[in-house]
């Protein structure tokens, strides 16, 4: 932990200085030179600082704009998918979200509560299983099916309820009904009494960047309420990615 202390230290000193010595990194963070040396060549295999020039000063390096860079889409998926969850959330009468991919998860970014939610269960920051839920199987089904089996073998296909798919080979199938239909469904397989829908969100390159989901009671959320609704999840699901710069 304390390397890992160090090492932020480090960048925060490069971000407020724009560039710094070996020495004057060590200076400031109270260690010797060579342990100075040491996280400074770390973090530039990493790309998160380089060397200025010949003068053996160090600065930011560009992989700290790739990290930032990813966040910014986060915020902006956020701050552009806000009116159209609002406006999902009355349309459908259910809670909506928005996920995204995290590591071998689906994180759940921003919560809408319809209506007719009857729960104050909040999802927003919760790490969910990728097969369990629609917002998962919405960013697995789009990923390359190598990236997809190494993400599964990483997971794992936990049964979570009775009603959880936990064979692979079924998986796979349902997800290429997933491509077909154009949304993700899932019904009492993250947790009893609890169904959900889910569709994807497009960059301007086409790709699949994050879902957004309606979850609902299964005694009112039926599979037949959720296959009459998909549409409008869709449209919305649209709406965001030209948002988000989409064309197509």
């Amino acid at each position: 932990m304390q390397s890992v202390d160090r090492a932020i230290s480090v960048l925060e000193i490069l971000a407020q200085r724009g560039e710094a010595g070996v020495s004057e990194v060590a200076a400031e963070i109270d260690v010797h030179k060579s342990t100075a040396f040491r996280l400074l060549g770390a973090l530039e295999a990493r790309g998160l600082v380089e060397q200025s020039g010949e003068r053996g000063k160090y600065r930011l390096g560009f992989g700290i704009v790739r990290l930032a860079g990813a966040v910014t889409a986060r915020i902006d998926i956020t701050q552009q998918g806000r009116p159209v969850c609002e406006r999902l959330a009355e349309e459908i009468g259910e809670t909506v979200n928005i996920a995204v991919l995290q590591e071998h998860y689906a994180i759940n970014l921003y919560q809408v509560r319809g209506p007719g939610a009857v729960t104050a269960h909040n999802w927003v920051g919760q790490l969910t299983p990728l097969h369990a839920t629609s917002s998962g199987k919405v960013l697995l089904a789009y990923l390359p099916a190598q990236e997809r089996a190494a993400l599964l073998a990483e997971a794992g296909l936990k049964k979570v309820t009775p009603h959880t798919i936990t064979s692979r080979t079924r998986l796979e199938k349902h997800l290429a009904e997933v491509r077909e239909a154009g949304y993700a469904w899932t019904q009492e397989e993250l947790e009893i009494g609890l169904h959900a829908m889910a569709a994807p969100v497009l960059d301007r390159e086409g790709q699949v960047i994050a879902a957004v989901t309606a979850s609902g009671p299964s005694y009112r959320f039926t599979e037949e309420r959720m296959r009459e609704l998909a549409p409008v999840l869709i449209k919305g699901a649209e709406e965001i990615s030209h948002r988000m710069g989409y064309l197509g």
